[in-house]
C-alpha cells in the first residue's frame, strides 16, 4: 500500500522544502558577510573623509583636494552604474521589490560588485545616502546567484530574493526583526508561510554571520527616558503631524529630483560631478554634515542642539538627501530618513521646552518618536518603523507614544494622497526595465 510523503501548502515534498530552507540560510549567511564588510568599509571611508577635511584646512590647496576627491568618487560611482549595470542605481530596494513581484527580471550577477564598489564610492564621497539600500540589493543579487547555482525555479528565486533583502537590512542596522518585518510588510506585502519562512531564516542567518564583525550592541545610544505621560500627548501628536507632512513633502522632492535627472540632457557623470562638487564644499566646511548621517541621528537622540542649528541641519539634509539620490549612484534612503525624523522630533521637543519648560517631554524622546513617525509617513510601513526605532536604540518604554505618532503620520500621508516612496520608486524601476528592453525613451514620474 503506497504511503504519502509530507507536503507543504503548495504540494512540495518535505525534502524539497528542506532544500529551499537551506538555500535561504545560505543566502542569508552570504548576505550577512557581504553587508558586514560593506558596513565596515563605509565606516573606515567616513573616518578617512573626515581626516582629509581636517588635513586640508592646513594646506593651501586643501579645498581643491577635498572637492576633487569627492567629485571624482561620486562621478566614478555614477559611471559604474551607467556603463556597467544601470540596475545598480539608487537604493536597490525598488529593483528587488519589482523582481519579487514579477515585474522585472532578476538581473545579472554583476549587480553585486557594481553595487558594492559604487556604494563605497558614492557614500565614501560624502553623498547623503544610506548603506541599507545597497545591502538589500546585494542580498537580492546573492539570492539570484544561489538560486541559479542550486537550480531553484523562478518562483523560489523570487522568494529567496526577499529573504536576501531581509538579511541585508538586518545586517545594515543590527535589526534582524525589522529586516524580516520590512520585507513582509512593504516589499512583498504578504505573510504567507513560505515567504515568511524564507525571510525569517535568511534574516537570522545574515545577522548570525555578521555578528562577529559588526555587532556592538544597538546602533544608537539613548539616555534613560522617563515613562511617557498623557499630559504630553499633544506634543506627541505634533511630532506625528509634522513628520507626516514633512515625509510627504520629502517623497515629492525625491521624485521631482529624479524626474529632473531622467529628463536632463546632461550625461549622468556630469550630473553626478556637479553634485559631487557641492558635497565636496560641504565636506570642507562641515564634514560632520555629509555622508549617511548616523552621527547626526545620534546627536539628536541624545537631545543635543539649539533650535536654530537643528532647523538648519534639518533643511540642509532635506535637500542634500534629495540631491544625493538624484546623482544616479548606489545608495539608500533609510539612514537619511532617520536623520530627518530625529531632527523633526528634536525640533518639536526644543519648542516644547521653550514654551512649557516645567512639563515638556524630553527632546530625546520626541527625537526617537519622530524617527519612527517620519519613516512611517514616507514608507507607509508603520510596524517596521516602530520595530526599527526600537531595535536601533534598545528603548521600549516609548512604544505607546511612538504608536500614536506613527498613526498620526500615516493618517496625514494617506489624507494627502501620498503613495509609499518605494512604490513610486518600484514603478520607476519597472519602467526603466521596460525602456531598456524596448529602446531608450523618456521616463515620466507619477
Amino acid at each position: 500500500m503506497p504511503t504519502s510523503r509530507p507536503v507543504d501548502k503548495e504540494g512540495e515534498g518535505a525534502e524539497s522544502l528542506i532544500g529551499f530552507v537551506l538555500a535561504a540560510a545560505v543566502v542569508g549567511a552570504l548576505t550577512g558577510l557581504a553587508a558586514a564588510s560593506f558596513r565596515i568599509a563605509l565606516t573606515q571611508l567616513s573616518e578617512w573623509r573626515t581626516a582629509l577635511s581636517h588635513w586640508a584646512h592646513g594646506s593651501g590647496w586643501g579645498l581643491l583636494v577635498v572637492v576633487l576627491t569627492c567629485t571624482m568618487a561620486v562621478t566614478a560611482a555614477a559611471a559604474l552604474v551607467r556603463r556597467l549595470e544601470p540596475q545598480a542605481e539608487g537604493s536597490g530596494i525598488p529593483h528587488v521589490e519589482a523582481v519579487v513581484a514579477g515585474r522585472a527580471e532578476p538581473g545579472r550577477f554583476r549587480i553585486l560588485p557594481v553595487k558594492y564598489l559604487g556604494g563605497l564610492l558614492s557614500m565614501g564621497g560624502g553623498l547623503a545616502l544610506g548603506r541599507e539600500g545597497p545591502s538589500v540589493q546585494m542580498g537580492g543579487s546573492i539570492a539570484v546567484i544561489v538560486a541559479s547555482v542550486t537550480r531553484r525555479p523562478l518562483s523560489d528565486l523570487r522568494v529567496l530574493a526577499a529573504g536576501g533583502a531581509a538579511a541585508g537590512l538586518a545586517t545594515a542596522f543590527n535589526a534582524p526583526i525589522a529586516g524580516g518585518v520590512f520585507v513582509l510588510e512593504e516589499l512583498v506585502k504578504r505573510f504567507d508561510p513560505r515567504t515568511t519562512i524564507a525571510t525569517l531564516v535568511a534574516s537570522a542567518a545574515g545577522f548570525g554571520a555578521a555578528y562577529p564583525f559588526v555587532h556592538s550592541g544597538t546602533d544608537f545610544r539613548m539616555p534613560a527616558l522617563q515613562d511617557p505621560q498623557m499630559s504630553n500627548a499633544g506634543w506627541v501628536l505634533a511630532v506625528g503631524l509634522c513628520a507626516g507632512a514633512l515625509g510627504v513633502l520629502y517623497n515629492k522632492t525625491l521624485m521631482f529630483g529624479l524626474h529632473i535627472a531622467d529628463t536632463s540632457r546632461w550625461p549622468a557623470e556630469a550630473r553626478a560631478a556637479a553634485i559631487g562638487v557641492a558635497v565636496g564644499v560641504l565636506v570642507w566646511f562641515a564634514p560632520d554634515l555629509a555622508g549617511g548621517g548616523d552621527n547626526l541621528t545620534q546627536n539628536a537622540l541624545l537631545g543635543h542642539g539649539a533650535a536654530w542649528a537643528v532647523l538648519g541641519i534639518l533643511v540642509l539634509r532635506f535637500f542634500l538627501g534629495a540631491a544625493s539620490y538624484a546623482a544616479g549612484t548606489p545608495g539608500g534612503l533609510f539612514a537619511p530618513m532617520l536623520v530627518l525624523g530625529a531632527y523633526t522630533g528634536l525640533l518639536v521637543g526644543l519648542a516644547a521646552e521653550h514654551l512649557n519648560p516645567e512639563t515638556a517631554p524630553e527632546p530625546a524622546a520626541l527625537a526617537l518618536i519622530g524617527m519612527a513617525a517620519f519613516f512611517t509617513a514616507s514608507v507607509q510601513a508603520p510596524i517596521t518603523g516602530l520595530i526599527l526605532a526600537t531595535e536601533l536604540t534598545g528603548t521600549t518604554n516609548q512604544l505607546p507614544p511612538m504608536l500614536g505618532a506613527c498613526a498620526s503620520a500615516l493618517l496625514v500621508a494617506v489624507a494627502l494622497g501620498s503613495r509609499p516612496i518605494y512604490d513610486l520608486l518600484t514603478d520607476r524601476a519597472a519602467a526603466a526595465a521596460v525602456a531598456r528592453e524596448n529602446g531608450p525613451r523618456t521616463l515620466q514620474e507619477d
